[in-house]
């Protein structure tokens, strides 16, 4: 009896991941690779909203985003990496290791959404902006970019500051050193895609469909 009961528990929390996976839209924008791009940010409720802030390497979203409460540094010391550090200058006692690229259990976009979603590599944003058109628009009195694929079909990312005027997405891709990770940011004027910041720093995610 107590091994059915697990059967069914077991059962049904697969179902209800499934169910959470599938409740999210994205868009094919037509592009090289094939990814596709959710509608919405983690933590929002429709594509004008900016959802909830992330620090790169977390999944669940803080009132504060410094050194102090970051979960991979020691001491909120941004030289005490303890995990993803590729330079020993910049790890607690002189950590390393080989990650570059967040894991599934780091992924704010695979926690929040199910095993089908992931938040974007560095690559993949680089990929967006070279082979979609960007248009800085107004979508139900919110600012942000409309990003057109050459199919015609777009996403709407809104501007994610407290202002309404620029947005910062993070990626999955760690930056040039270990205290950085790369993201997307914007405003009205310009699309960066290949900038470094401080991995405790709070951004939106826009996850894509697990490739």
């Amino acid at each position: 009896m107590k091994n059915k009961f697990i059967v069914i528990v077991t059962l049904l929390m697969t179902i209800q991941v499934a169910c959470m996976a599938q409740q999210h839209d994205y868009v094919d924008l037509g592009l090289p690779s094939g990814t596709l791009w959710a509608t919405c940010n983690v933590g929002a409720n429709s594509p004008e909203e900016y959802g909830d802030y992330f620090a790169w390497g977390e999944t669940s979203p803080k009132t504060t985003y410094s050194w102090n409460n970051y979960k991979y540094c020691k001491d909120g010391d941004s030289h005490k990496f303890t995990k993803y550090c590729n330079r020993g200058d910049y790890g607690n006692n002189g950590y390393t290791d080989s990650r570059t690229t967040l894991e599934s259990t780091d992924d704010a976009a695979t926690i929040n959404w199910g095993s089908d979603w992931c938040m974007p590599t560095k690559d993949q944003f680089d990929e967006l902006n070279k082979e979609c058109t960007w248009t800085w628009t107004s979508k139900n009195g919110k600012d942000g970019y409309e990003v057109k694929g050459a199919n015609g079909n777009t996403v709407f990312l809104p501007a994610t500051t407290a202002d309404g005027r620029a947005g910062g997405y993070w990626s999955s891709s760690l930056g040039a050193n270990s205290s950085t990770s790369q993201y997307l940011q914007f405003n009205s004027d310009h699309v960066y895609v290949s900038l470094w910041f401080f991995r405790c720093i709070g951004y939106s995610v826009r996850p894509v469909r697990r490739i």
